[in-house]
């Protein structure tokens, strides 16, 4: 079972690499934006509380984030057999601990973080793109501007703390989608 973290700045590329490492690996996809929008879609009490976070940039606490997981993964235990991609979770240290509990109470563990390190003005404008081509209301200049610094404060730090676990990988995340994977499989390969 291999159970990875996609860590790195919203743009960065998590999304896209998830995709290929689900198709490669067999490995079940859980993206917590992915899950707070469907609740949003589809007007849960989840959805509404969630809607009022994301609005204003704001990351979604804690303990309710670490539940809508937990759920996820009990609800596809058959879909995660090979192991599973975190892309979004954990955003902060006490996620981040919560998420490794969570995975030890099911019997298994966290095998690797890649880290996607990309600069920030090319971030702004992979999102603003984005926002154009998917009319996500949350991809304009202003939210953008907030999740980053949210990013920078709050989720970064969480780079030292899977550092002196010995489980992050690190990769640049410039360059195009094959050639970022290749350095994603690489990492993959040394866990």
């Amino acid at each position: 079972m291999l159970n990875i973290v996609m860590f790195g700045a919203p743009g960065s590329g998590k999304g896209t690499q998830s995709e290929v490492l689900i198709k490669t690996y067999g490995l079940f996809h859980i993206s917590t934006g992915d899950v707070l929008r469907d609740h949003i879609k589809r007007g849960t009490d989840l959805g509404k509380t969630a809607k009022e976070y994301i609005d204003k940039g704001q990351l979604i606490p804690d303990e309710l984030m670490v539940d809508i997981l937990a759920s996820v993964v009990d609800d596809n235990k058959e879909a995660a057999q090979n192991g599973v991609i975190f892309d979004g979770f954990p955003r902060t240290i006490p996620q981040a601990e919560a998420l490794d509990a969570m995975l030890e109470k099911r019997g298994t563990k966290l095998n690797g973080v890649i880290g996607l390190d990309v600069p920030e003005d090319i971030l702004i404008a992979r999102l603003l793109n984005r926002g154009k081509e998917t009319g996500r209301s949350d991809d304009n200049l202003e939210t953008i501007t907030s999740r980053l610094e949210v990013y920078n404060n709050q989720t970064s730090p969480l780079k030292e703390f899977y550092a002196k676990k010995g489980i992050l990988h690190m990769i640049e995340g410039t360059g195009g989608p094959e050639a970022v994977f290749e350095l994603v499989k690489k990492a993959i390969e040394s866990m």
